[in-house]
């Protein structure tokens, strides 16, 4: 499932290409036929990410809200914004992204080959990540719809199309305000200091354990179960101990952790977890999960600290990675 920072960039891609213009808004699939004739024609006035949540208002005052959930992915084609992670994916944004970005690879950043151009992106003419599997031109706009397009978001100078998502629906604004106090705070969305204490009081009073605190988009919004497993171990907690008995300094920090986190995730377009790599360890992380993490999807390997071999179980009907030993 995406986690918080893929929605972001997507948020941005629309804040970038879509707000401030009028756009003609269909569905191929023929699955939101009546929510898309209530948008069709008005012109995009705001993007908002809200955890693994976007929300985009229209200037009739409705509101498109799309959560991706497992299988939801924003496919975007035309004159867009692609830094080195959009073009290894071909422009598709959404689904978890394992594949990694190449930032010293000819080309790929639209500039010179250099770290710094990660998170620098430059305008491009990209075709849609769908349009591979067929062998479509590239120099064709728009590309017709391939597959189960549930809506088609089209300006003049580009398109987006929204497959697969958990929720895609029309919503007025007590409706979408309603939504969004239903989340947890946003490090991205809220003040810091007043995310820190929404964050802090409701762990500190609940007997769940905080690896499933975490991943409660109603406590925090965004984390997904790779962060989850990344901020426990930074943190040296045991996934198991309950939220209440997680000492208030160790809360705190786990917040300033994910904001830190998460801005690094939107500029970089990975999960990028581990501190302090030279730049060869950088490209490496950048490129392969394998390198980028310190226990996510690393069940059985030694740790990268301690040597114990890292261990995993279900919990709340998902996989969980952690160090027996640093998080004793």
């Amino acid at each position: 499932m995406p986690e918080g920072h893929s929605v972001h960039r997507i948020a941005r891609q629309f804040a970038l290409h879509f707000v401030g213009h009028p756009v003609h808004v269909s569905s191929p699939q023929g699955r939101f036929v009546d929510g898309a004739a209530r948008l069709d024609g008005h012109t995009i006035a705001e993007a908002r990410a809200v955890g693994k949540q976007m929300f985009l208002r229209f200037d009739n005052d409705l509101w498109l809200r799309v959560h991706l959930g497992i299988y939801g992915a924003w496919d975007f084609a035309g004159d867009i914004t692609a830094d080195a992670t959009v073009a290894a994916a071909n422009g598709r944004m959404g689904q978890t992204n394992q594949r990694g970005t190449v930032a010293d690879r000819d080309g790929a950043n639209g500039s010179e080959s250099s770290l710094s151009s990660i998170g620098a992106p430059r305008r491009t003419r990209l075709r849609m990540a769908e349009q591979e599997k067929i062998g479509a031109p590239i120099d064709v706009f728009p590309p017709e719809p391939i597959g189960a397009v549930r809506v088609r978001l089209l300006t003049e100078d580009a398109v987006a199309d929204l497959r697969g998502p958990t929720a895609c629906e029309v919503q007025t604004p007590d409706q979408v305000e309603a939504t969004i106090a239903k989340l947890g705070p946003d490090p991205l969305e809220v003040d810091a200091a007043e995310g820190e204490e929404r964050f802090v009081s409701v762990v500190r009073r609940k007997p769940t354990p905080i690896a499933l605190l975490l991943m409660d988009q109603g406590v925090v919004s965004g984390i997904g179960n790779v962060y989850r497993a990344e901020l426990l171990f930074r943190a040296r907690l045991n996934p198991h101990t309950p939220g209440r008995l997680v000492p208030e300094q160790t809360l705190r920090e786990l917040w300033r952790d994910w904001a830190r986190l998460l801005a690094t995730g939107v500029a970089t377009g990975q999960m990028l977890t581990m501190d302090d790599l030279d730049p060869d360890d950088y490209r490496k992380a950048l490129a392969s999960r394998d390198d980028r993490h310190w226990v996510y999807h690393r069940a059985g390997l030694p740790c990268r600290v301690c040597g114990t071999n890292i261990v995993i179980e279900e919990l709340g009907g998902r996989k969980l990675y952690w160090c027996p030993k640093d998080q004793a």
